[in-house]
């Protein structure tokens, strides 16, 4: 934990030595402050004269003053610390505050750059719930530590150190009652330590639980209001609260345990000097103004060993923090890029299949031994059963998965020695349901191509149908989408989505599913835009309807993990085999099956 927070600050060491040395001046104006209250109480009060360390520190003040004069350089002495005290105060904070965030931005980064890097597999068997609250709430925690802690820590160890040689210089016997207490008081709280931790990933876990529950019902309010499940989401909420609620309470259980024991232990010892050291003013021994000080040292001497003891809490919460950001950042299920991978010019869109298996599991196959070509240009349908691996097939070409076996080429090449972004920018992907994102029309058409001018992108919709209901809008292309585009029919996020895909221009076209849940009108000004999409391109399209890839060059049907039939809609129908049930239970008895 210690070399991954040592990992984090490393770039901001320059900022830490002005935070530390803000803090050290802070520690000796903590140091100095009870000194103008001896001077007053020994010295203006008291008849005690000056020690001579003192007398030449102020003499130039001293000479032909006063008791009063004396009270009032004192009192000056007093402002003056304070005031020192309170400029360190403000710079420790400003720069704290600063290097915190960045160390906190930095990990949330390289967290996040870390997760876009891993394959959809990683996504399959993780919840989105317990990775947000690793972004905010474990990362918040760590900055926290990362920008003060540590440092707190330090500065407390030379804290105790410095005040420890002040009190024994002030009265030997007296600091030994503290150091006796002290072990005692640290062992007590080592042993609270690994209940902390356990309550704190405990609170965590839950704290997860409740991010993961609002996350789901907030995407799928609509579902939730069309089946009247309100109340239900309101419970499952509440059951995960009251987990979090009693998870909360067993951890404070054991936190506030510490805070109370050193208080009393510190009121303990209080008590003792008061007792030991009236005893020794009266004997003539002591003076009230060493009284002062030293009971204003002790006080401050307990506070970095309660700091110290109580950070045992914090560490517990960063090392929970830790371990959580770590588990994302040590997985290892990243789509490799070999270092003298290749940037592909303008591929022509020649693709194979050569005996590929693939499973999201290694005990349960999807795919065994599937093998086809495609060749530039052509538009190629897939079918089959549900279940049966046509979107996974799809999915290998750009590397959303790795094939278990076997191999897959983008003209002649190997997908896996090909740069991955420059493959994927040369493939054009129109899913089911096109998702859309928070901003503008412009903006989620602009997604396929950052760089294409406003021009560019009016005429990709254009072509894609889209411009004449964009055009209706209040705001034209600048009108905000709801989330996900909930304020769009289906038919205009799928014209969106092939706008989008068009001003990406690539030469290699993946259709998975796209008409399928379109009502007849929709799908016909959608399959306009596909046709004028598919020209001069290698198109792939997985069909639910059938007559969608009627005039494709070839049909492939997976069943079983292996190609099970191809050739043309007419070469398969007159096989009778697959696809010409496929067709019959669609259109010989009049049924509109989804074949999916």
């Amino acid at each position: 934990m210690l070399r991954f927070i040592g990992g984090l600050i490393r770039p901001y060491r320059g900022t830490l030595i002005i935070i530390f040395a803000a803090m050290l001046v802070e520690t000796l104006m903590s140091l100095a402050a009870p000194w103008p209250l001896k001077i007053i109480l020994d010295n203006v009060v008291g008849d005690k004269k000056m020690q001579p360390w003192l007398h030449d520190l102020l003499r130039p003040m001293l000479e032909h003053g006063n008791r009063l004069h004396v009270a009032l350089i004192a009192a000056g002495l007093y402002v003056a610390i304070a005031a020192l005290g309170a400029l360190a105060s403000y710079i420790d904070n400003y720069f704290t505050e600063s290097a915190g965030q960045w160390v906190a931005h930095d990990l949330r980064m390289r967290v996040y750059n870390h997760l876009q890097q891993l394959s959809l597999g990683y996504y399959s068997t993780h919840q989105t719930g317990p990775i947000l609250s690793t972004l905010t709430s474990d990362i918040s925690t760590i900055q926290s530590f990362a920008s003060s802690s540590t440092l707190d820590i330090l500065v407390d160890m030379l804290t105790i150190v410095s005040m420890l040689v002040l009190m024994f210089w002030l009265n030997w016997d007296f600091t030994l009652i503290a150091l006796a207490v002290t072990p005692f008081l640290l062992l007590f709280v080592s042993r609270f330590k690994k209940s902390v931790k356990a309550a704190t990933k405990e609170v965590r876990k839950e704290q997860s639980a409740i991010v993961a529950t609002v996350q789901q019902g907030l995407e799928s309010m609509q579902v939730v209001k069309a089946f009247g499940q309100e109340k239900a989401e309101e419970e499952m909420l509440a059951a995960v609260s009251q987990a979090t609620v009693a998870a909360a309470l067993k951890a404070r259980s054991v936190k506030a345990l510490l805070s109370p024991v050193v208080t009393v232990v510190v009121a303990g010892c209080t008590a003792v000097v008061l007792w030991r050291g009236a005893a020794l003013i009266l004997a003539g021994t002591m003076t009230v103004g060493s009284l002062t000080v030293y009971l204003a040292y002790l006080s401050r001497f307990f506070k970095p060993v309660k700091d110290l003891a109580t950070t045992t809490n914090a560490i517990a919460q960063v090392t929970v923090g830790v371990e959580r950001v770590r588990e994302i950042l040590d997985t290892d299920a990243m789509i490799p890029e070999k270092e003298d991978a290749l940037e592909p010019a303008l591929l022509t869109g020649e693709i194979a299949f050569e005996n590929v298996a693939f499973g999201y599991a290694a005990d349960e196959p999807i795919l065994t031994d599937v093998s086809f070509r495609i060749k530039p240009g052509e538009f190629v349908g897939i079918v089959g059963p549900t279940g049966a691996g046509k979107s996974t097939v799809v999915s290998l070409i750009p590397r959303f998965y790795d094939v278990n076996k076997g191999i897959v080429t983008v003209d002649g090449v190997d997908v896996r020695d090909y740069k991955l972004k420059n493959l994927r920018d040369q493939i054009g992907y129109v899913l089911q349901d096109t998702v859309l994102f928070h901003g503008t029309i412009l903006e989620n058409i602009a997604f396929g191509n950052p760089h294409a001018s406003r021009e560019e992108i009016i005429a990709a919709a254009k072509l894609a149908n889209a411009d004449e209901f964009i055009a209706k809008m209040p705001m034209g292309y600048d009108t905000p989408v709801g989330e996900r585009g909930s304020t769009l029919s289906g038919g205009q996020r799928q014209r969106i989505g092939i706008a989008r895909v068009m001003v990406r221009n690539s030469p290699i076209l993946l259709l998975d599913e796209p008409t399928a849940a379109l009502d007849s009108e929709s799908e016909k000004l959608v399959i306009e835009a596909l046709e004028t999409l598919m020209k001069g391109r290698t198109v792939i399209a997985i069909a639910h309807r059938l007559t969608t890839i009627r005039d494709a060059n070839q049909i492939i049907v997976i069943a079983d993990g292996v190609v099970a039939e191809d050739g043309s809609h007419a070469e398969l129908l007159q096989k009778g085999g697959i696809y010409a049930e496929l067709y019959r239970t669609q259109f010989d008895t009049g049924e509109k099956a989804a074949v999916s």
